[in-house]
């Protein structure tokens, strides 16, 4: 992987995180905001694979564990595996089709959502279930692949155009 890559992939990770934060705190329906991290790191994973799923979910997790998590390294861990989970179908399915993506995006969200509600919320005797999937996961999961669906192909793009890059520059050298 090169270093102009990995500057990037960082550079588009705080831009999320920002836009996350910020601006899409701006556009929520009824308190759901959809989850850019989490489409950013599957985009990522999908298009690049597990290895690099892993390191970017991770990364990614642990920037929202500073700053919102209340204990360190819980998103870190939960991006960490769905990163790389979805990469390994990184080999499976083709990247440029948009619907396997967004269902991907959408599974992931579903995962991440339950999750959090299991690790969070029922170990603290909280079991309202159906509440919280009405009201938070499928929400936030509708609105996270709608995002998605335009979020994606901007990822997309930008690795095309350095996987062709560094293809031209490898080139020069053979």
């Amino acid at each position: 992987m090169s270093i102009r890559r990995i500057l990037l992939n960082f550079i588009i990770m705080i831009l999320t995180f920002t836009l996350q934060t910020t601006v899409f705190r701006v556009f929520a329906f009824g308190g759901v905001v959809p989850n850019l991290m989490l489409v950013f790191v599957t985009s990522i994973a999908f298009i690049r694979g597990d290895k690099v799923g892993l390191l970017t979910g991770f990364v990614s997790g642990f920037l929202v564990d500073i700053f919102f998590g209340a204990i360190l390294g819980f998103y870190a861990l939960l991006f960490m595996y769905i990163g790389f989970f979805v990469g390994k179908l990184h080999e499976v399915f083709y990247s440029q089709n948009m619907a396997i993506p967004i269902a991907i995006i959408s599974v992931a969200d579903f995962i991440y959502g339950f999750a959090c509600y299991v690790l969070q919320f029922l170990l603290r005797n909280e079991f309202d279930i159906g509440y919280y999937m009405m009201n938070i996961i499928i929400p936030e999961m509708v609105y996270t692949a709608m995002v998605g669906i335009f979020y994606y192909p901007v990822v997309l793009k930008i690795h095309e155009r350095i996987f062709d890059k560094e293809q031209r520059s490898e080139k020069k050298f053979v």
